[in-house]
């Protein structure tokens, strides 16, 4: 037996974070993350018992997850769930993991409708394009119940991974369907958000960290990135209701161009906001006016 296998207590094992350093920004919390899969048991226990023993098998399971992570793979895929909003997700390498930052387009999503409520007792249409695990559409379908949100993906392996959490989640006022950005959408939509791929193909920090257990088609895009977004910009104008918003995540340097682009194709108010580290993230734009839906009708 190695003299690190011997070592079987908590506070022993929490001590060892210093071997995922080489693959993580935050190798304590990655250690605890594995302790608490083997343990199952909450945080609070890993300072409340320290001196506790893993036995043999539980030993054996975790020095596994360690080795796994000391190899690179994402906790996220190791633990296989992550945390997103209010919810637990299932996450697979078939997706993108769900990371805080995307957080923010989920409380501008509410805070923008909300706003624009104008006492309209018609349900609210929203179309998450590029879903993945579902991370944002049932984020807000869980906080909106009288929301009828359309989640569209257009990996099979993911559209099956976003349902599994949809239904786990009971969130009837969801849906998930297959297909590429706004071809399966059916009517106007009061708000299209999205979180698609804008990394460029040429970007180094492809070959770090997490990313490289992703699937490369949701995250890299031609243009320097802005390729799906343009396309996406493009086609909302044929789904969104006028009034409507179009709301992008995108890279901390994409701030100028997808702003440009989104007046460039006549969309209004158009902002960016960026995220608690002070980087350009998420890009809004609000597609014609109220006035001109009334005309149109007329």
């Amino acid at each position: 037996m190695s003299a690190q296998s011997s070592k079987r207590r908590i506070d022993q094992l929490m001590a060892r974070s210093a071997e995922l350093t080489p693959v993580s920004d935050s190798p304590d919390l990655d250690l605890q993350l594995l302790l608490l899969q083997v343990l199952e048991k909450p945080r609070s226990y890993l300072y409340t018992w320290p001196e506790r023993e893993l036995d043999e098998c539980q030993l054996q399971a975790f020095e596994a997850l360690l080795e796994r992570r000391k190899q690179g793979a994402p906790v996220a895929h190791i633990l296989g769930s992550r945390d997103f909003w209010t919810l637990t997700l299932e996450v697979n390498p078939s997706t993108l993991i769900p990371r805080p930052e995307t957080e923010l387009l989920v409380e501008l999503a509410l805070d923008t409708l909300d706003a624009n409520d104008n006492r309209d007792v018609t349900p609210k249409r929203v179309a998450d394009l590029g879903t993945g695990s579902g991370a944002i559409a049932l984020a807000l379908a869980s906080e909106r119940p009288g929301w009828r949100i359309s989640a569209v993906e257009y990996s099979a392996d993911a559209c099956r991974l976003a349902e599994r959490n949809r239904q786990r989640l009971a969130l009837d006022n969801a849906q998930i369907v297959q297909g590429s950005w706004c071809a399966p959408l059916q009517g106007r939509f009061d708000l299209i958000v999205s979180n698609p791929p804008y990394i460029d193909p040429q970007d180094p920090h492809l070959q770090q960290g997490d990313v490289r257990f992703e699937p490369i088609s949701a995250l890299v895009a031609d243009e320097q990135g802005l390729a799906d977004i343009r396309t996406i910009a493009e086609q909302a104008t044929g789904y969104l209701k006028a009034g409507g918003w179009l709301m992008f995540e995108h890279g901390y340097d994409q701030g100028i161009a997808v702003r440009q682009l989104l007046a460039n194709l006549g969309y209004l108010c158009v902002q960016t906001y960026t995220d608690l580290n002070q980087q350009d993230r998420v890009t809004i734009g609000q597609y014609g006016s109220v006035l001109e839906e009334l005309c149109h009708d007329e």
